[in-house]
């Protein structure tokens, strides 16, 4: 029986995998990528609400800052193939990039499709030969180095694929649908590697109080804080939306990997909201005091929180605060004022849970750094095993943070190194 052969197997056809497979094959490689799917870059396509935000311009010590497990491990491949490296590389295979608020790098165009498409077109000039509908079962070991794959295809057959090196870039559990189910940590489990536990990151939370009313509300420049038992660890600004039953927006998924982490040790945790954070009390009270005076005493506590509030919080936020919407502002208290104030500056929302993995951006946890060389990405305990991309115990903040770390790890292991 005739068995295949090929110099460098990548197992997964995301971002990593596809610059993983390009960058071996431009060295002279012969390679195979395999993808489960029946198209690669699935999640690319969908990623920044269909604009894939591709990188961030910071620094690079601004950028690893904002990486929350794994920043020092994740430096030499940063280093090595960086934001500004990786916007080069797409403008010169044919993208137009913006930069836009925040140093967030986009397409041009707005689509996140031109960028799956470009690099796919990329890889396969580089004479990638690329194979959907494959799903890698197994990778097989000989003398403590990497010998075969074993693929399932389309219909179920199954083949055996002679190899010297396997790039495994399979992404973590999040948005299952697009193929990251989770096959790389069993893969590479098999082979002796632990996995720190996973679980979701950049995902919205869910919250006790009943926000139904809420739904479809956006706030913009709010102040948000986490708090864990009670005690404040972290904060950001920017926009929450609310839905049914769970809070989302860049400033909850910003927030939320902490969150998930206190509500798997049991702690409580709940987030507090300060709607209007350029204003102190004292300034709030000078102009909640204008808008009664202005509004006149027959007007009601509803008029005035209209005044400072978006219509569907104002009533929902006056009961919180313990306010009868319908008090004629001519019984509106020094007391209510305070209350109003405290309800401005601090709505609190008990966090109960969080969504699941369909519904995160990224993956916490995954295959631990320690037993992957950093310099080369190649497993410490399988010779011609590489991993990039998300299946490692990386992940960073939302911003363009995810997908730079899965090109610049991917250009690392497509170049093969040893030491």
């Amino acid at each position: 029986m005739h068995v295949r052969y090929f110099d460098v197997i990548v197992v997964g056809a995301g971002a990593a995998g596809v610059m993983a497979a390009g960058v071996a094959a431009s060295a002279g490689k012969n390679v195979l990528l395999c993808e489960r799917m029946e198209k690669p870059q699935r999640k690319v396509r969908i990623t920044g609400k269909g604009r894939c935000n591709l990188t961030n311009m910071r620094s690079e010590t601004d950028f690893l800052a904002k990486i929350r497990s794994g920043a020092d491990f994740f430096r030499p491949a940063f280093q090595a193939f960086d934001n500004r490296q990786t916007v080069r590389f797409f403008e010169e295979i044919g993208v137009p990039l913006t930069t836009e608020r925040g140093e967030r790098v986009f397409p041009a165009s707005g689509r996140a499709w031109d960028i799956a498409e470009a690099h796919i077109r990329w890889t396969r000039q580089q004479g990638v030969r690329i194979e959907c509908h494959s799903r890698v079962l197994g990778i097989q070991i000989r003398n403590g180095a990497v010998y075969s794959v074993l693929v399932e295809q389309q219909g179920g057959s199954r083949e055996e694929i002679a190899c010297e090196r396997v790039i495994l870039s399979t992404g973590g559990a999040s948005y299952p649908a697009t193929g990251s189910s989770g096959d790389g940590y069993r893969l590479a489990h098999r082979l002796g590697h632990s996995i720190e536990a996973i679980r979701p990151s950049l995902t919205p939370l869910e919250t006790s109080e009943d926000i139904r009313s809420l739904c479809g509300l956006k706030l913009r420049n709010v102040e948000t804080q986490l708090r864990i038992d009670s005690q404040p660890v972290a904060s950001e600004f920017g926009e929450v939306e609310f839905f049914r039953d769970y809070l989302g927006g860049a400033v909850i998924l910003r927030l939320s990997r902490q969150a998930v982490d206190a509500l798997i040790e049991g702690h409580r945790v709940d987030l507090e909201i300060d709607l209007k954070p350029a204003l102190t009390p004292e300034k709030l009270q000078a102009r909640i005091e204008r808008e009664i005076e202005t509004l006149g005493a027959a007007a009601t506590a509803r008029t005035l929180a209209g005044k400072l509030l978006p219509s569907t919080l104002a009533v929902w936020g006056l009961h919180k605060a313990g306010i009868d919407p319908t008090l004629p502002l001519q019984r509106f208290s020094t007391r209510d004022q305070e209350k109003l104030i405290r309800q401005l500056k601090k709505f609190r929302f008990p966090v109960s849970d969080y969504r699941p993995f369909p519904e995160a951006i990224v993956t916490a946890g995954g295959i631990r750094t320690d037993q992957v060389d950093p310099q080369t990405l190649q497993s410490r305990l399988v010779r011609g095993l590489y991993f990039a991309g998300e299946v490692l115990d990386i992940d960073a903040d939302t911003g363009g943070y995810n997908l730079q770390i899965a090109y610049s790890t991917g250009h690392l292991a497509g170049e093969l190194k040893d030491r």
